[in-house]
């Protein structure tokens, strides 16, 4: 068996053509999909980056591993004491070492360990390629080394390669020889001049002013096709046409790579898994890309599974979890998957299409802000623990069927659904707990030492940033919501 995982960092389902997107952005793509399963529903547990690969790998929630930070205590997994063994557990137990330990040859073509530190990404691969440019690189400096690793080893037999494009991701860096294919198509149907205006408005981090989190950006001489700030409807074309091309740029290497498996006869039995770490605001509550809220957009990532043999050209609305992946791949190859996971095995559904969701999802993020939020039915509820200096209420409500963008929030009106999610949120909370290694729940830890890594002590200068841009009449709340930023 031969797996290919193909890993597009910060990509939003919706930006997809096979997921209904209007411009062209995944002809590649979108092939694999027409004989593949396509998820609508499946989301990264944890997000952004660390806490949701780490999710991934361990397939638990940032609860129980401590991994929900991008700094400070809780940016590392728990410690397992005095119980741990000679190894530690993720050498046979996290996604890797599970497959290498059933003689899978694994490997990874990715800088993200490297760029966060998380070595523990690296638990059970026999091979890593790091090339060195700590997430900055583009589809074009990857490629190569697909291509040579597929040169000497695509005919083998039991491996497992990830491969891990950055494009998407801001800065964006497609090289300008690409050209913009974008220029001439519309934008989507929501983002108007109207919706500029309101954006302009908005306080707190990566919001349309402060494209650079918390000022302007200044990368536009290294990356020309990043704006400075969102600040028109021709800013707002330069932020979407950026985003949309590099999910085109690296769906282009992705048809490289496909030929040239092709070219070693092993592509029509191979499996293939195309997903993401998480999706990107592009001005939905305020942040212009970035991945910042424990929203609808930021945790919805796509997975397309193409596995011959098996049910092909099907949608599954499930409710799924990144953590579910392990447990899945566990089931399909016919091996056991780690014990005390909190992932569930979706398997059911390629085998046989039958749905085996989940009633409601619980997702978190504690990196720029600290939200968590639960997803059931049509609805997605959030709850604010820290605001990433936006100014978010305590609790939002969107139904995300009338409302994918959420620019309406409901909570006030629907208070009998808010007590739904938070009757959902205890159960979860309180399972959660008791199978945890750890007395606190990491959130709690990160708003103890200071708040999320991208926002904390960030707020005095912030406030002299508002002064300056006409925005002074957010400081007084934002000094009352955060007094320690002021002692």
């Amino acid at each position: 068996m031969r797996i290919l995982i193909i890993d597009i960092d910060t990509l939003r389902p919706d930006h997809l053509g096979c997921y209904g997107y209007h411009r062209n952005t995944s002809p590649n793509i979108d092939t694999i999909a027409q004989d593949a399963i396509i998820f609508t529903n499946y989301y990264c547990s944890d997000a952004p980056c660390l806490p949701s690969r780490a999710a991934l790998i361990t397939g638990k929630h940032g609860i129980c591993t401590g991994v929900i930070n991008h700094g400070g205590r809780m940016a590392d997994m728990f410690p397992e004491g005095k119980d741990r063994g000679f190894a530690d557990k993720l050498r046979y137990q996290s996604l890797w070492g599970m497959l290498a330990f059933n003689k899978y040859r694994t490997v990874s073509i990715s800088t993200f360990a490297g760029r966060h530190g998380a070595w523990w990404f690296h638990a059970g691969l026999n091979e890593v390629y790091d090339i060195g440019l700590n997430g900055s690189e583009s589809a074009q400096q990857v490629t190569p080394v697909v291509l040579n690793w597929i040169e000497k080893n695509g005919q083998k037999d039991n491996w497992v390669l990830h491969v891990h494009y950055w494009d998407p991701h801001t800065p964006y860096r497609v090289p300008e020889h690409f050209g913009n294919p974008f220029e001439k198509e519309p934008l989507p149907a929501w983002i108007t001049e109207q919706t500029v205006e309101k954006w302009k408005n908005c306080v707190g981090g990566h919001c349309a002013l402060d494209y650079g989190m918390f000022s302007p950006a200044t990368v536009q001489d290294k990356f020309p096709r990043h704006p400075a700030v969102i600040d028109s409807i021709e800013a707002a074309r330069k932020m979407i046409d950026g985003y949309d091309c590099g999910i085109l740029y690296a769906d282009t290497h992705i048809g490289i790579i496909l030929d040239a498996l092709a070219s070693k006869r092993v592509l029509d039995d191979l499996v293939i898994i195309i997903t993401s770490d998480h999706g990107e605001n592009l001005g939905e509550l305020g942040c212009c890309s970035e991945h910042g809220t424990s929203d609808y957009i930021t945790h919805r990532i796509p997975l397309i599974i193409r596995w011959p043999g098996y049910r092909a050209s099907f949608v599954d609305e499930g409710l799924h979890y990144n953590i579910d992946l392990l447990p899945t791949l566990a089931e399909m190859l016919g091996i056991k998957a780690p014990e005390d996971i909190d992932g569930k095995s979706f398997a059911q559904t390629i085998k046989t299409g039958t749905e085996c969701g989940r009633d409601f999802l619980v997702l978190s993020q504690c990196c720029h802000g600290c939200q968590r939020s639960v997803r059931w039915k049509d609805y997605i509820y959030i709850r604010t623990y820290h605001d990433f200096y936006h100014l978010y209420p305590d609790q939002m409500l969107f139904d995300i069927n009338e409302d994918p963008h959420e620019q309406n929030n409901l909570a006030e009106k629907l208070p009998d659904i808010c007590a739904q999610a938070t009757s959902h949120y205890m159960k979860w909370y309180d399972e959660m707990m008791k199978k945890s290694p750890y007395p606190v729940d990491p959130l709690w830890l990160v708003l103890k030492e200071g708040g999320p890594f991208h926002s904390r002590g960030r707020l005095k200068e912030y406030c002299r940033r508002l002064e300056e841009t006409n925005r002074a009449w957010a400081i007084e709340e934002l000094k009352k919501r955060h007094p320690e930023e002021f002692k």
